[in-house]
């Protein structure tokens, strides 16, 4: 069916003419939504973000599972051995252990390596921060490096030699896929060197 845009009146679908007014029917159009890719808003330096990334929380989380057992094996020991102390004691001192992965976890956030137009930014430290800057224009080489333990879990290094006063090397540690974001990064020095 087709409505009259003057009138409102139903239409069969093959009608030209609204056949209460006359006005000239025309079919609907579609409307179509164009969907644009979401933009990253730049810093406040102008430069586009292209990733920020954390070590891994891997060990992290063993570490979590191994003092939630060991908790609950001292719990349990503590109940045993020493029945005349308060069971609390015991849940006590298990869910101190949790303080423990909880510090390395806390460690972990406090580091980012963030990747942008022109420059790497590794940002550390929790009371003194520090926050250093490699310009695209200096790295010389990114090399990606693994043990065989790291290998096995999908993680590594990524190793940024560059070419700056002090020169050497810096190396972002524990990273999940760390093939992906040496390239990511190989491709914008490239893009910079255009």
């Amino acid at each position: 069916m087709i409505y009259c845009t003057k009138c409102g009146r139903q239409n069969d679908t093959d009608a030209v003419y609204c056949q209460k007014c006359g006005t000239l029917l025309e079919p609907e159009e579609e409307t179509r939504v164009a969907h644009r890719p979401a933009a990253v808003p730049p810093d406040s330096d102008g430069s586009t973000e292209i990733f920020t990334i954390s070590p891994t929380l891997l060990f992290v989380k063993a570490g979590y599972v191994g003092a939630i057992i060991a908790g609950l094996l001292l719990a349990a020991l503590i109940a045993v051995l020493l029945p005349s102390v308060s069971p609390w004691i015991g849940v006590v001192f298990g869910l101190a252990l949790l303080l423990v992965p909880a510090f390395y976890h806390l460690r972990q956030k406090l580091v980012c390596y963030r990747l942008t137009e022109t420059t790497v930014e590794i940002d550390s430290g929790f009371v003194s921060r520090t926050t250093q800057n490699i310009p695209l224009r200096r790295v010389q080489d990114v090399t990606v490096s693994s043990t065989i333990f790291q290998r096995l879990l999908g993680f590594g290094n990524i190793v940024i030699d560059n070419a700056s006063e002090t020169g050497g090397k810096v190396v972002i540690k524990n990273i999940d896929s760390p093939r992906k974001y040496a390239d990511l990064l190989l491709r914008q020095i490239r893009l910079l060197e255009r």
